[in-house]
């Protein structure tokens, strides 16, 4: 049955991470009834065991709920649960792009928080409605006054009408429906315009083929249309539509200003990008709706199967995570020592975890990653330009003129008991301070750093001097010529290119060190010497030693002449060098992952 266009409500829930997304959107269902009690369990939309386990939203989910109102009408409310990590923000801005209308939801005792600005900013640059929701105002340190005169001192929004709930115990929930139907836009779109459809999101299903989940912009699609992929002008027929209630259901209709999903059997799977507008085959619309900028990856590393025979799958893997997540991009490498494999590009390292996490999870892969690093313009003598995205392609020294990193702008709130271990943690990783501000007792910072410094550990740094209230949202901002240097791991004489890095010449003998002592008790004990060496060029500037496994082979001497000891020995020595020549040095993949952890205690 078709909903009036001012009954329909789409909108998004956006937040910092813990601050209550999830739990809202749960009593949202469960009050508008769209679960029994019998089938509700906390995070409903959170559907994948990585999100259940380390209770994070990773992929924006959407519910269609039907609620009756105080005025009596019946209403269709389209929600879109996003994530609230700043390696998942390009989720967040698509998601709003289907909204007309946004719930920030503040934590009544924490405040506002980094990524609480970042994903408000975004639907502000999204010219969504926003209202502001409190939440968890049943706590003891709840400080309802003091965060709404934040928002307002921060933000700038109005929060003199918001909501205070408590999305825990379901305090307040029913003020916040009664607020999205009366508070927020309806969609002005229209049912008599050509097609145009908004493909927000996509994923690859084994029974279905490919799931596109769409926003009807203008115009309506009925299930048997022929439909039109604007971008490739691929041609597919609509073999099933329907919405999320959570669960799938089937609808023959879905009309302008609605969020449902289309099943059209595609099987290439580089048919279907997310942005690209659909259209009808028969009545094709004149353009397409403008689409999404592309992602911009930050941090880049190489995915190889420790099996070679597993290229197949892990090819098959990668094209279907590239469908389901847009943000994450991939190129066919080559490597000496570990064979075919994917140059990937990540939005940070969180999403570069969760993708490996994926990786051995959904498609059962052995997989081996090497050191991430960052995106460098490199200008050489012949006066050509390059990016640089991994070590191993890094020309000779003589031929490059010169280096330039990118440069982040970094935005990090803090209680103010915090504030100098973390000014000295930035100045550490050579930031330089831009502005600092003071909102009641907490500070904030914002920083220009150098990305790669803050790639490998700055997230756990910061959480662990500041107990864990620092927050810390970043966005790329320039690149500026700085002095780099590549470093090579050597393991028994052979470089090992999955353990290389560029940093810093200030950083460069501290960080192979460290790499060095740490390899030192993840390797295991040979029959012969390892020596582990960190290398700028030729010149070695770091070294440790593993000592050999030793038989004692002067155990049958007892007593008798040295000459004869010496020779057992000598004959033992030469046995041991012979080996380390024709040995090859097992390292573990659990090694190659520990020494990239390298903190800075």
């Amino acid at each position: 049955m078709k909903t009036p266009k001012e009954n329909i409500r789409n909108f998004s829930i956006v937040a910092h991470i813990d601050h209550g997304k999830s739990t809202l959107a749960d009593r949202l269902i469960q009050k508008c009834g769209a679960v029994s009690d019998r089938e509700m369990k906390d995070q409903i939309l959170d559907n994948m065991d990585i999100e259940r386990e380390r209770g994070i939203t990773i992929k924006s989910q959407t519910c269609r709920l039907n609620y009756k109102a105080k005025d009596g009408k019946m209403y269709q409310l389209n929600l879109i649960d996003t994530p609230g990590h700043v390696d998942f923000s390009y989720e967040v801005s698509r998601s709003l792009s289907a909204c007309e209308g946004a719930l920030l939801v503040v934590d009544a005792s924490q405040g506002v928080e980094a990524q609480t600005l970042a994903n408000v900013y975004k639907a502000i640059d999204a010219n969504l409605q926003i209202e502001v929701v409190l939440n968890k105002v049943d706590l003891p340190s709840a400080e309802p006054e003091r965060v709404k005169q934040q928002i307002e001192d921060v933000i700038g929004l109005d929060a003199s009408q918001s909501l205070l709930i408590s999305a825990k115990t379901g305090l307040g929930v029913d003020d916040v429906l009664e607020a999205i139907v009366t508070r927020l836009p309806a969609p002005k779109d229209n049912d008599d315009a050509k097609l145009k459809a908004l493909i927000v999101d996509s994923w690859y299903d084994i029974y279905l083929g490919v799931v596109m989940l769409v926003r009807i912009v203008d115009g309506v699609i009925n299930k048997g249309d022929e439909i039109r992929m604007m971008s490739n002008n691929a041609t597919y027929k609509a073999e099933q539509i329907g919405v999320f209630t959570p669960k799938m259901q089937q609808v023959d209709t879905l009309y302008s200003g609605e969020v449902g999903y289309i099943i059209s059997g595609i099987k290439q799977l580089s048919d279907c990008r997310v942005g690209d507008t659909l259209t009808l085959e028969k009545s094709p619309a004149d353009e397409p709706l403008p689409g999404f900028k592309p992602s911009v990856p930050v941090v880049f590393s190489s995915i190889f199967p420790v099996d070679a025979s597993d290229y197949p799958l892990l090819k098959d893997a990668v094209a279907k995570l590239e469908l389901n997540d847009a943000s994450f991009v991939y190129e066919i490498e080559n490597s000496p020592a570990l064979g075919f494999g994917f140059r990937c590009g990540f939005l940070g390292l969180l999403h570069m975890e969760i993708i490996e996490e994926r990786l051995e999870r959904e498609f059962n892969l052995d997989i081996i990653t090497t050191a991430p690093s960052v995106a460098y313009k490199l200008h050489l003598t012949s006066g050509e330009d390059i990016t640089l995205t991994t070590p191993a392609d890094m020309p000779e020294p003589s031929k490059i003129k010169s280096m330039e990193e990118p440069l982040v702008r970094a935005t990090i709130m803090t209680p103010d008991e915090y504030l100098g271990a973390i000014i000295k943690l930035c100045t550490d990783r050579r930031g330089i301070q831009e502005n600092l501000t003071y909102v009641g007792t907490r500070a904030m910072a914002v920083y220009k750093l150098p990305l790669n410094e803050i790639v490998f550990d700055f997230y756990d740094r910061l959480k662990s001097i500041s107990s864990g209230y620092a927050s810390f949202d970043y966005e790329l901002c320039e690149y500026q010529e700085a002095e780099l240097a590549k470093v090579s791991i050597l393991i028994n004489e052979e470089p090992v290119e999955a353990l290389s890095f560029i940093a810093h010449k200030t950083e460069v003998e501290k960080r192979g060190r460290a790499i060095c002592e740490k390899l030192k008790t993840l390797i295991p004990r040979h029959m012969f010497k390892i020596p582990i060496q960190a290398a700028i060029g030729g010149k070695v500037i770091a070294r440790e030693t593993i000592s050999a496994y030793r038989k004692d082979v002067l155990a049958k001497c007892y007593g008798g002449d040295v000459s004869r000891k010496r020779k057992l020995l000598d004959k033992q020595k030469k046995g041991k060098k012979r080996m380390r020549t024709f040995g090859s040095v097992e390292i573990p993949q659990e090694a190659f992952i520990q020494a990239l952890k390298i903190g800075d205690d």
